[in-house]
């Protein structure tokens, strides 16, 4: 299973690093974890030009989006276990900046999710995507984590 996580921006913050790094770590043992940043602005079409240059053609695209579907922890799980077993080798998380993602973008998009109502800081966004990536891994494979 090859998962990629497509960002606007860089992490600036060593706490956000620190985050991700852990997270990378742990997600490891059960997936090809590669994380792609593109630079953001100057506007939503120019990043989203950047978007689709390293976007894999074959993959299953989540975006991340405010207005999209909310997934417990558990149905987030069993949507990526059927992924999976219906042979879906390559999924994609996007992220885009402080300004959304365009619509070439929200067309390519499979499956729209939100993570909640709430504007979280892109930044912030790639460590609760990440975290709930790892926690779907240890619901699937029945290990302790999720409470």
């Amino acid at each position: 299973m090859k998962i990629s996580v497509l960002c606007a921006g860089r992490l600036k913050e060593r706490f956000f690093s620190d985050a991700v790094d852990e997270y990378k770590k742990r997600i490891r043992k059960y997936a090809d974890l590669k994380i792609t940043e593109v630079s953001d602005g100057p506007d939503r079409e120019a990043e989203a030009e950047r978007f689709l240059k390293v976007l894999p053609k074959d993959a299953y695209v989540f975006t991340l989006e405010i207005k999209g579907s909310s997934l417990s922890s558990e149905a987030f799980a069993e949507n990526l276990e059927k992924l999976m077993v219906s042979g879906k080798s390559h999924i994609v998380f996007i992220i885009g900046g402080s300004d959304g993602l365009s619509d070439r973008i929200l067309e390519r998009s499979d499956f729209p999710l939100s993570f909640s109502e709430f504007t979280f800081p892109h930044m912030l966004m790639r460590v609760i995507l990440l975290e709930q990536i790892y926690r779907t891994f240890k619901i699937i494979n029945h290990e302790p984590y999720h409470k």
